[in-house]
């Protein structure tokens, strides 16, 4: 699920985004270029496969990076293309 989760550019540019600083909805509409129910779809997707985190500041829902996003991706690649020994 995290492969296919990351394999859509739209939300490979959120995660970029994400990997910079946390960011609400807002900031990512101007650099993301999707309606904003389909951005809040592809937040979804990243939420449930556990790469995006959210808190909510006020009215506002801040999304950031999850702490672990990057060992997620890493051990979802296969054992082959990540430098495993032979």
């Amino acid at each position: 699920m995290v492969l296919a989760a990351v394999a859509d550019p739209v939300r490979w540019t959120v995660l970029t985004r994400l990997a910079e600083s946390p960011r609400c909805v807002c900031d990512l509409q101007e650099h993301v270029p999707v309606a904003a129910n389909l951005l809040s779809y592809h937040l979804k997707v990243l939420r449930e496969a556990g790469l995006v985190t959210t808190s909510r500041r006020g009215r506002w829902i801040d999304y950031a990076l999850a702490d672990d996003a990057l060992a997620r991706l890493h051990d979802a690649l296969p054992g082959g293309l990540v430098g495993a020994p032979s």
